[in-house]
């Protein structure tokens, strides 16, 4: 057998290879809202070519990439056509993930929620893209508060969150808050000045013979360590110990010794377990009612609540960093985002961002009190600027021609022409022809001028000798792509042609409208 093996997942179409537009962002200010000058995206648009136009700006500096896909159940959702075969459904799953590992930081974390039908083929091909050892847990969230009696087998009571991060080595989740039921552990029946204590076992497992030894308890009554284990410290540290009354031997004082620790010298967070129960971070009925309150005529099938996506990014990141989610839906993770002082990036496609996700994000700015508002003190405040996507750079005309779409006035041609070349586009308001940079003193411009020799002397002339310059351009006189050594002439559309995919509008998970779902109902999904 030739060749190199390894273990993968394999599937139909799955090295069918797909080359995603580098699309640009409009910006459409009639639906922004508050702080003009923030960095908040809500994005309208297929998720496959938002992602890729957000690659350029944001590769390597996304601290926490949530997603909820669709779980490709078989059933049909009210805004998703969920009913995709398994190679298909990796297949719309492949190029997000490649992408979105390339957007998160080296200490990002990217959290997927899934339930069992498609769990642990996305398991398997997540560590493909992360590398198995960058896998952290399999997190059980508990979405229902009652059993689905008419299951036909068993009633699913909880839903998958595969957790990865960018790297494990330099990746470690925040301590969570701790709860009051942690703190009423602690209690003080000596009346110690340093205050509340609990007590902890003296013995441990693996004996030490040097730590066997006699204890005798206030009332004269001598204890060894139980059999096979030894005492947790030396006999001159538990002399220590006993010094700074730290070792309890019970009210009566003949109790077997245990070690006291206080609540002042305990870490300040708890760390987080892998299963979330409903009574700690929401349920789906919730999550129903948060919907509800910014959109009574159409509610999610399984929204997620927003006490849940607050513990994901108390785990995942701190006041500033970037949340993404790219399977917006009803809009939590950016409603969550933003009362917790996170920067975000929402993505949606279907009109649901019109209906769900601008008015309850316009809600949390205005100061909302819904989900956890209350927990966070939110007040409202910042804003969110609005994007769609613009449409392909090329299309074809009547005789099969790729032409450029018309609807791309100048400056919009400059900037498709800067991100396809892998430039940052930043035009100088000083010198006409520096559009945008890929490195220092290299530069580019579009035109659709005709470019002629002496238009090319010209710019040379005011080019220092260090400079280099990429123009685009539909056409330019001969002799023109060979006339400087730090002027390269490029025509559009062939320099742009066999890069990528033009003409496509949508890489969808087939978003449909179907009836509504009775929302009073349990989750059937």
């Amino acid at each position: 057998m030739s060749g190199k093996q390894r273990l993968e997942l394999t599937w139909i179409g799955k090295y069918d290879e797909i080359k995603v537009e580098p699309r640009i962002l409009l910006e459409d200010k009639s639906k922004g809202y508050g702080d003009p000058n923030t960095e908040n995206m809500l994005i309208h648009g297929d998720n496959l070519l938002a992602l890729k136009a957000l690659e350029q700006e944001f590769a390597g500096k996304i601290k926490c990439i949530y997603i909820d896909p669709p779980y490709n159940t078989g059933n049909a959702f009210e805004h998703y056509d969920d009913n995709l075969e398994h190679s298909t459904w990796l297949n719309l799953m492949k190029p997000r993930l490649e992408i979105i590992y390339n957007l998160l930081a080296d200490d990002g974390s990217l959290w997927i929620s899934i339930d069992d039908d498609e769990c642990h083929y996305l398991k398997v091909f997540c560590d493909e893209i992360f590398g198995r050892r960058n896998f952290v847990a399999n997190v059980i969230w508990e979405k229902k508060f009652s059993p689905q009696n008419d299951a036909k087998w068993l009633s699913d009571s909880h839903d998958h969150i595969l957790l990865y991060a960018k790297n494990k080595d330099i990746w470690h989740p925040n301590l969570l808050p701790r709860t009051a039921e942690m703190d009423d552990r602690y209690k003080n029946p000596d009346n110690d000045p340093r205050g509340p204590w609990t007590s902890g076992d003296l013995s441990v497992k693996t004996p030490n013979p040097r730590d066997i030894y006699p204890i005798t308890t206030p009332t004269g009554r001598v204890i060894m360590p139980p059999e096979s284990r030894s005492w947790v410290v030396s006999k001159e540290r538990f002399e220590e110990l006993l010094k700074d009354n730290r070792i309890w031997f019970g009210q009566s004082g003949n109790n077997v010794p245990r070690l006291k620790r206080f609540l002042s010298e305990v870490q300040e967070g708890a760390v987080c377990k892998t299963i979330w129960f409903r009574t700690e971070v929401g349920d789906n009925q919730e999550a129903k009612r948060e919907v509800k309150a910014f959109n009574n005529d159409e509610v999610f099938t399984t929204p997620k609540p927003e006490r849940l996506i607050e513990r994901i990014l108390t785990l995942a990141t701190n006041p500033g960093d970037w949340v993404l989610d790219s399977f917006l839906g009803s809009g939590t993770t950016a409603a969550v985002a933003h009362k917790m002082g996170r920067r975000w990036i929402g993505i949606e496609f279907g009109d649901h961002c019109y209906t769900h996700c601008l008015p309850r994000l316009k809600a949390v700015v205005d100061g909302e009190q819904g989900g956890i508002s209350k927990t966070v003190n939110w007040q409202g405040g910042g804003g969110f600027r609005f994007f769609e996507l613009a449409p392909s750079l090329l299309k074809k005309d009547k005789y099969g021609n790729w032409v450029i779409d018309e609807r791309y006035n100048a400056d919009m041609l400059a900037a498709a022409m800067a991100k396809h070349q892998g430039f940052t586009y930043a035009p100088d308001g000083e010198v006409f022809w520096k559009h945008g940079y890929s490195y220092d003193k290299d530069y580019i411009f579009t035109t659709t001028q005709f470019v002629t020799l002496e238009y090319l002397d010209l710019i040379h002339q005011e080019m220092a000798e260090d400079e280099s310059l990429l123009i685009c351009c539909k056409a330019f006189q001969e002799g023109a792509d060979q006339r400087y050594d730090n002027i390269n002439v490029k025509k559009i559309p062939q320099v742009l042609l066999n890069k990528c995919d033009f003409g496509v509008e949508s890489y969808s998970m087939n978003i449909v409208n179907l009836p509504a779902i009775d929302e009073e109902a349990d989750d059937h999904e």
